[in-house]
């Protein structure tokens, strides 16, 4: 079987064309398959996991002997291994490299559909930290979706030089980790690709519980009341509704 399994790799790759620098459309075409499956398990693991929340439909939560629940971010972990212990075992081209990215895009998803899971080590999937699952999902599917239209973060054009082109992609990630660290996430990691955004996140006020506001904003401060005021404790935007919309809204309490 493992045999078979090489020849068709070894027979897809051979009959894909080679892949260049001067060839980017390959590299995006399988980006895109990834994206693709990343998104479609996404929402279909959010609407089966919703559907045994509700209690309808033939869908129950796997479980072995002794109520042991099995989470599905494990069947993820096993797919984005094998997809990518696959991908640089034979390095296959064309179609084979698609399905390799699809897979990997479904893994993916699965796995970061309970990253919540990763930092809690509870069951907080409807609960309120459980958002963080849905956040890392949108964030992931953003940075692809720059990755598919060509976005580079190191590449700031031709003929420059690579002590320039260093200090640039550090003063990028400079800003991308303050902004992290303002307890800003999302515009964070959106900003290794799209600096501008990491830039007015990092000079803007940090979110009070972040490791930034813990350490410049003291108690009793000006700063602290501006963070706690302008990100105030249970606050609900329209972006935490389209999340609920997204991924189910979490169990109070």
């Amino acid at each position: 079987m493992a045999h078979n399994v090489h020849d068709l790799f070894m027979r897809a790759a051979a009959a894909a064309p080679p892949d260049t620098e001067e060839q980017p459309e390959p590299i995006r075409r399988a980006i895109g398959w990834m994206l693709v499956a990343f998104v479609a398990t996404f929402l279909l693991t959010r609407m089966i996991t919703r559907m045994i929340r509700a209690g309808k439909g033939p869908f129950r939560n796997m479980t072995f002997s002794g109520g042991l629940h099995v989470h599905h971010q494990v069947y993820g972990i096993f797919l984005m291994l094998i997809a990518g212990a696959a991908q640089f075992a034979y390095e296959p081209g064309g179609v084979a490299r698609s399905i390799l990215a699809a897979a990997f895009g479904a893994g993916a998803a699965l796995t970061l559909d309970e990253y919540a899971l990763w930092f809690h080590m509870d069951d907080v999937y409807w609960s309120a930290e459980g958002r963080k699952s849905v956040d890392a999902v949108l964030i992931a599917a953003g940075v692809g979706l720059l990755l598919m239209l060509g976005a580079n973060p190191f590449d700031i054009g031709p003929g420059d030089s690579a002590p320039v082109a260093a200090a640039v992609s550090l003063m990028n990630l400079v800003f991308a980790l303050g902004a992290i660290f303002k307890g800003k996430v999302a515009t964070g990691l959106i900003g290794v690709l799209v600096p501008i955004v990491a830039i007015v996140s990092t000079v803007r006020i940090a979110k009070p519980d972040s490791p930034w506001a813990r350490w410049r904003y003291p108690e009793g401060s000006h700063k602290r009341a501006k963070a706690v005021k302008r990100f105030p404790p249970g606050r609900r935007t329209a972006w935490d509704r389209v999340k609920d919309m997204i991924g189910g809204a979490p169990s109070p309490g």
